[in-house]
């Protein structure tokens, strides 16, 4: 059945009255917790009736009985499961009988390989000791079996990692030059005598287990300070950066040195030890500055698991696209997904020499590098902060504008070889960490509290160009009422953070919420829960991963699946009467209300 704009409001109301399905009839009195059944196959949870029904997407796709059911399948996780015919073929079966009406296969995982017969990107055959024979096409399988079995096929592939940092494979190490840039801090100590300023540097890492002759070191825990050592010197310096006390051979006896609160112990042996003796007197300061050091991605391993590449750089954005051109154009997929490295490497990146050049012709003019956009600054017990520079905010809207253009070229590529094709992407939902990695996947006129959506800002927002977008809402507590109960922030519940998505993403694209089947580990209860609360703050819910111990939780998604329903975004026709349905709406100045910010955990992909 499918019902008109005009009669959403009214028919969903009729809905939950008549069928009670999703909501308990209500007295004259509106609580704001609700019972509500967003499975019919498994039991009602309590809901936040002020949040969950926002929005002209998520109540056209209630009205309509649509709901995404998605389970993600690895590329590197899985490969001993999808590497034959045979487990292709089972492994859909058993998909389609669980009552789930999609599959999102990883194609491009972060190591920059592919799993099907490619030009451009070689080929995973092997993975933690399991193989992928170097002439089967899963792919080409996974298509085949899907149809077989009236299943929706995404694909997803990783735009921007070429490289995997704990096998050290990749594509992206044979080209350092194409390599995201950090920029990261190198700490000194400072001390200004009056007749001269002298320095040394710092470990990066405070309260290391033994002292290195080419650093000074910093602890700021009393029971992790070094132990007296003929040779050693100590000073500490208090929250201003006035030395307080200096203590040869690190301290002993009942001279043992005593951090000052808001401060630190700085000590060394060899020449970091006779910087102390010779300059760290009591009364002058010791300030900790960070001099700027830029480094290509693969030097810092410890950053982060993907070998990250410069999404700025021409060649790096010619290949990306290539890539997705050929997957396309070779296969019949209904649809393709950007996973999360559809971003930058962080807020310290990029800060190649190419990407100055571009960033000075945006601004006019030559900059102080990389001042004019922030300097990193250190507390006097060793807390690392910035400090940002007149083209701070710039930087931010910058980045952004350049995703978006990518986002928007790469649609352009999905469409003209699939018109009937999905184009989405999958990120973390706690949108507040996204400025700093430059992803802004909220609709153009979306004006939520964040401080740093500038109208600028705002105007880099790609939602529009997505069809499906899916957000990692990966925590193991379902909903704001059990958040409330067990005394959980509520921004860290899988209903919240669904609702946060679906607001972002403004009508403009359906959106699923995203939940990890690893958070809730011989839990079936909390895990049916958290499939309730995906499907009833956003259109659908997508499970990660099938490697996830999936066989002890078959039966509670088969259970919460038993009613069959269609995805959403199998249904494009939808989509455009809702986005032009929202654009009138805004043109006639009626604007959805407030968004309720509740803070995520830290983190990209949560």
């Amino acid at each position: 059945m499918r019902y008109g704009f005009a009669a959403v409001r009214g028919v969903f109301s009729l809905l939950v009255l008549s069928m009670g399905a999703w909501v308990a009839p209500q007295s004259p009195h509106q609580p704001r917790f609700v019972l509500a059944r967003p499975l019919p196959g498994i039991p009602s949870i309590w809901i936040d009736r002020e949040r969950d029904g926002k929005g002209i997407a998520q109540l056209a796709a209630r009205a309509s009985g649509l709901q995404g059911r998605v389970l993600w399948v690895d590329c590197t996780a899985n490969i001993d499961r999808y590497n034959t015919a045979d487990k292709i073929a089972s492994l859909v079966r058993k998909v389609r009988e669980v009552g789930f009406n999609t599959i999102v296969f990883d194609v491009k995982p972060i190591s920059g390989q592919v799993v099907y017969p490619s030009q451009l990107a070689p080929k995973l055959l092997a993975w933690k000791g399991k193989e992928l024979p170097a002439d089967f096409d899963p792919l080409g399988a996974m298509v085949r079996e899907a149809r077989a079995n009236g299943l929706s096929l995404l694909i997803s592939l990783n735009a921007f990692s070429e490289g995997h940092r704990d096998f050290r494979v990749g594509p992206g190490y044979e080209t350092p030059e194409l390599q995201t840039v950090l920029y990261e801090p190198q700490p000194m100590a400072r001390i200004d005598t009056g007749a001269a300023v002298h320095r040394f540097p710092i470990s990066e890492a405070a309260n290391p287990p033994r002292l290195i002759p080419e650093s000074l070191h910093v602890f700021n825990d009393s029971s992790r300070r070094p132990q007296p050592t003929p040779g050693n010197f100590a000073v500490t310096i208090d929250r201003n950066f006035r030395i307080v006390d200096g203590f040869e051979s690190g301290g002993f006896g009942s001279a043992l040195p005593t951090i000052p609160r808001g401060g630190s112990l700085l000590a060394g042996n060899g020449p970091a030890g006779e910087f102390l003796r010779q300059h760290a007197l009591p009364g002058r300061k010791l300030e900790i500055v960070a001099d700027p050091v830029f480094v290509p991605s693969s030097a810092r391993p410890r950053q982060q698991v993907p070998l990250m590449m410069n999404p700025t750089h021409p060649k790096v954005v010619e290949r990306a696209l290539a890539v997705l051109g050929e997957v396309v154009a070779n296969y019949d997929v209904d649809g393709v997904l950007y996973d999360d490295r559809l971003r930058y490497a962080g807020m310290n990146a990029d800060f190649s020499e190419p990407t100055r050049a571009e960033f000075e012709r945006e601004v006019g003019r030559r900059l102080t590098w990389p001042n004019d956009v922030f300097r990193y600054t250190f507390t006097p017990d060793f807390r690392r902060g910035i400090r940002p520079g007149p083209y701070y905010q710039k930087w931010l809207e910058w980045r952004a504008a350049k995703l978006t253009e990518y986002v928007r070229a790469a649609r352009t590529i999905v469409k003209s070889k699939r018109p009937q094709a999905v184009f989405g992407v999958y990120a973390g939902s706690w949108y507040g960490e996204y400025a700093g990695i430059g992803s802004n996947y909220a609709a153009p006129s979306f004006e939520g509290g964040f401080w740093f959506a500038t109208p600028e800002y705002r105007r880099s927002g790609f939602a529009d160009s997505l069809d499906l977008l899916i957000t990692g809402c990966y925590y193991p507590t379902s909903t704001v009422f059990e958040a409330m109960e067990t005394d959980v922030p509520i921004g860290h519940s899988v209903e919240y953070a669904g609702y946060l998505s679906n607001q972002i993403a403004g009508d403009r694209a359906w959106t699923y919420a995203g939940i990890m089947l690893m958070q809730y580990p011989a839990d079936p209860q909390a895990f049916g829960r958290a499939l309730a609360a995906a499907c009833a703050s956003t259109q659908g819910v997508m499970v990660f991963d099938l490697s996830h111990d999936i066989d002890r939780y078959w039966d509670v998604m088969a259970a919460a699946f038993r009613v069959p329903a269609r995805a959403p975004h199998m249904n494009p026709q939808e989509l455009s009467r809702i986005r032009s349905r929202r654009a009138e709406e805004e043109a006639k100045g009626r604007l959805p209300g407030p968004l309720v910010v509740a803070a995520g955990a830290p983190g990209t992909g949560q």
